[in-house]
């Protein structure tokens, strides 16, 4: 049962995927983005990642999707189509998109992958006593880094949903 159920969300998180590629609407490709972005909260909570689910659900499916369609609202692109890149394009992503799947096949068989008996449970204070340790195997530099993109991300849409001012000619 669990196979089936693990197939049937990776089959809609494939298909929302490409959807969410493929559409020439903006909006629509967000709202394919958020059903992506819960079908991999979905399999998060298939392995019993509970936390990461949440998390998954409200930064992610919550308040970046959401984020998102504000800013095509604001900007009053809700109809933008997005124009059909040329061929050497689409040729030249095509390419780039068939070298890193390689790169990935090549790191993902190349690993010898070993399974773990772990009855340990994760909790959230284990996360973040990781998550803001400075000893080794913490992630403290990496929550900063993610803090900084957050504020440049924040400083851009400023300045994107400000727009263009108009110089006045006397």
């Amino acid at each position: 049962m669990e196979r089936i159920l693990f197939y049937s969300i990776a089959i809609i998180v494939i298909v929302f995927a490409l959807a969410s590629v493929a559409s020439r609407k903006m909006l629509r490709s967000v709202i394919y983005l958020l059903f992506v972005l819960c079908g991999i909260a979905g399999l998060y909570f298939m392995i019993d990642y509970n936390f990461l689910a949440a998390i998954q659900l409200t930064v992610y499916a919550g308040g970046i999707v959401v984020l998102i369609i504000f800013s095509v609202l604001l900007v009053h692109h809700i109809e933008l189509e997005l124009e059909i890149a040329k061929f050497p394009k689409q040729i030249a992503t095509g390419l780039l998109c068939l070298s890193g799947l390689g790169v990935f096949l090549y790191t993902l068989y190349s690993y010898d992958f070993h399974v773990i008996e772990n009855n340990m449970t994760t909790t959230t204070q284990s996360i973040g006593e990781k998550l803001l340790s400075y000893e080794a195997g913490g992630f403290i530099l990496p929550f900063e880094v993610v803090s900084v993109l957050l504020l440049a991300v924040m400083i851009g849409a400023i300045v994107l949903a400000k727009g263009k001012q108009k110089s006045k000619t006397n």
